[in-house]
């Protein structure tokens, strides 16, 4: 069992190419099955032993999370993992069982992507400047905000470029989940707030090194900017959902309700499943149904 585990989770970094966080995440979901199954069969679980198990052993299991109190999402995503696992196994002849292919994943709240109204976006990026110790900072903290409104860039994309990464043109690759790269267009604005803190920046930037450089000159963490969004947020009475990945969600809705189409918007986000960004039309829809009950006569 060890050394399936462990080969699968080579597999998951080499060969899948998932992100360490991913890895860890499917790895803690792993671990919490095993764990389960070892008291549920009295025994520590084998490959053998995971052949033998029925439908009922894995709704067990799930019964127990929920009893634990853990979220939907997150069960949906163990089951994932889980009946993934399984099909490795097979793939690799080490096991097999099909009696997982017979389980439901529990039924999901419909998830609607968390954004900002037009106002507040452009409030979060003009002003996160405000909070800095210093100016180079200031330049700095607007320039991630510019990527993650401007571009739709996550968190990790945008502080994973390099010096050579940074835009000059009208476009930037941009390498996203799972090793995939993508071209993004960018706005002037965007190339502007970027070259800004480039030229205040203290610390030399060498080409294949991080763009986006801490207070004592490391590589900027994603805790950084989240902190500063934290403050920003009772600064200016933003809700708490305001967050740098909302900075992303406004980006694809206010493209959405500006006329983009579907498929564009997918491209730019670097979805690999379209039903991934068609989340974002039911928030453009709950705006317009606002919109209108609020403004129609016959609505009051």
């Amino acid at each position: 069992m060890q050394s399936a585990v462990r080969d699968w989770i080579r597999w998951l970094r080499d060969e899948r190419r998932s992100s360490p966080h991913t890895v860890d995440a499917y790895t803690r979901d792993l671990s919490g099955f095993l764990t389960f199954i070892a008291g549920h069969l009295g025994a520590p679980p084998t490959l053998a032993a995971l052949e033998t198990l029925a439908a009922r052993d894995f709704r067990a299991w799930l019964a127990r999370r929920s009893n634990d109190g853990l979220e939907r999402t997150s069960t949906a995503r163990a089951l994932s993992v889980l009946r993934g696992f399984f099909v490795w196994l097979e793939r690799n002849d080490r096991a097999r069982n099909h009696a997982i292919r017979t389980v439901r994943t529990p039924k999901q709240p419909h998830a609607v992507p968390k954004m900002l109204d037009e106002a507040d976006a452009t409030a979060a990026v003009d002003d996160i400047g405000i909070l800095a110790s210093e100016p180079w900072i200031a330049d700095r903290d607007i320039a991630v905000m510019t990527l993650l409104y401007g571009c739709g860039l996550r968190i990790s994309e945008a502080l994973g470029l390099t010096r050579a990464q940074a835009p000059s043109g009208d476009s930037i690759r941009v390498l996203g989940k799972g090793g995939k790269e993508r071209m993004v267009p960018v706005l002037p604005v965007v190339r502007e707030a970027i070259e800004a803190y480039i030229t205040t920046c203290p610390y030399p930037l060498a080409a294949d090194e991080a763009l986006f450089r801490g207070a004592r000159g490391g590589p900027l963490g994603a805790r950084a900017i989240q902190r500063q969004m934290q403050k920003l947020r009772g600064l200016l009475g933003l809700p708490e959902t305001a967050t740098p990945h909302a900075m992303r969600h406004s980006f694809a809705t206010h493209l959405l309700a500006g006329g983009g189409d579907l498929r564009s918007i997918q491209e730019l986000l670097g979805h690999a499943s379209l039903s991934t960004t068609q989340r974002y039309t039911a928030v453009d829809t709950e705006k317009l149904l606002r919109d209108y009950k609020a403004t129609h006569p016959r609505a009051r």
